[in-house]
């Protein structure tokens, strides 16, 4: 079986990634780390880190070069093994690993072009700044504007008069049209932005399709994962804040308006006109229910599914979603009542 890493790593040594990562350093300054590992199999030279407490059975025994871990745990980290005490370890690591792997965190050519690909298709009135990577197999329509460093990977496809902004990324064959990118903006694989929204006027008769005529907004710094889509508005724009991250197949409606920075999980499924505040955590397999309200800072635990507005900072689970102390009592009574009937 072939052992080759597709992320080469760029070895640092420790006191750079501490300067790097706003960590104190109790070990070896000049020792090097090329690798990262989990704590439990962590080889000789590699960094490693422990910020959940379930973890902590392994920290005795690992054979990491340094961890990461709090001020707390410092009198743990074995003999022999450097320590990077940071407030946050997992976030220091995290900058730590795009450090160590520097092309894992965005995604990288596939197939090793630079510049416009003889094999790609530019349409009429494009508009492409410096630095642009367009692979073989990408379309790009009539129109459409792209910014410097940006990357349309093979097979991408961006619509007539779409704007995407600087440094962003276009993933294989990931669909574009109706839409405006922002910056720093990566979407994966399979991505479907702007298509029809799920309109139609009921009735006995039939349902009659209602043409879609808004747009989709993605503003700064939003990753979208794999084969998610994003419906371009009904009559109003659908809009992605700042700093949002959307993971895997994950559906958002026509007309959605979600905050920055939140954080919707794999298999969530957002209706039509529904708006999220600033960092609402959305886990994964939500159902939100369309023309509602989800205030800053809610956070809708897995499998739940809402049908009226969740308050600014609840933390909710459950169908219907009810506050967790709620769903906990109810379980309980609901458990209770089982065993006394199975005891009659």
């Amino acid at each position: 079986m072939s052992n080759h890493l597709f992320f080469q790593p760029s070895p640092m040594t420790l006191s750079a990634l501490a300067e790097k990562t706003g960590a104190r350093l109790f070990g070896v300054g000049d020792l090097i780390v090329d690798k990262s590992s989990p704590l439990e199999d962590a080889i000789p030279g590699s960094l490693s880190f422990i910020d959940n407490p379930r973890y902590i059975k392994y920290l005795a025994d690992t054979k990491a070069a340094a961890v990461f871990c709090t001020e707390k745990l410092l009198d743990k980290v074995p003999d022999g093994t450097a320590a990077l005490v940071h407030e946050t370890p997992y976030k220091a690591y995290a900058v730590a690993l795009s450090l160590l792997y520097p092309t894992a965190a965005r995604p990288q050519s596939i197939t090793g072009e630079t510049g416009i690909s003889s094999a790609a298709h530019i349409g009429e009135d494009v508009e492409l700044e410096d630095d642009i990577i367009v692979e073989a197999g990408a379309i790009i329509g009539k129109g459409a504007a792209i910014g410097r460093g940006s990357m349309i990977m093979a097979n991408a496809i961006v619509g007539q008069y779409v704007q995407i902004g600087r440094n962003s990324v276009i993933g294989p064959a990931a669909t574009v049209t109706n839409a405006y990118i922002g910056d720093n903006v990566i979407l994966h694989s399979g991505v479907r932005i702007g298509q029809d929204g799920f309109g139609f006027a009921m009735g006995p008769g039939g349902h009659l399709k209602v043409a879609q005529i808004g747009r989709v907004i993605i503003q700064d710094k939003v990753e979208i994962g794999a084969n998610s889509t994003i419906d371009r508005g009904s009559n109003r724009d659908t809009v992605i804040g700042e700093g949002t991250k959307i993971d895997n197949l994950v559906q958002i409606g026509h007309n959605v308006v979600i905050g920055r920075h939140c954080v919707v999980v794999g298999l969530a499924g957002i209706a039509g006109s529904a708006t999220l505040g600033d960092y609402v955590v959305v886990a994964g397999q939500v159902g939100v229910g369309g023309h509602t309200n989800v205030g800053q800072g809610a956070q809708l635990g897995g499998g739940s599914g809402t049908h009226s507005d969740i308050p600014a900072g609840a933390k909710v689970i459950g169908y219907p979603a009810v506050p967790i102390k709620d769903w906990v009592k109810m379980n309980m009574k609901l458990k209770a009542l089982i065993q006394s009937k199975k005891g009659e």
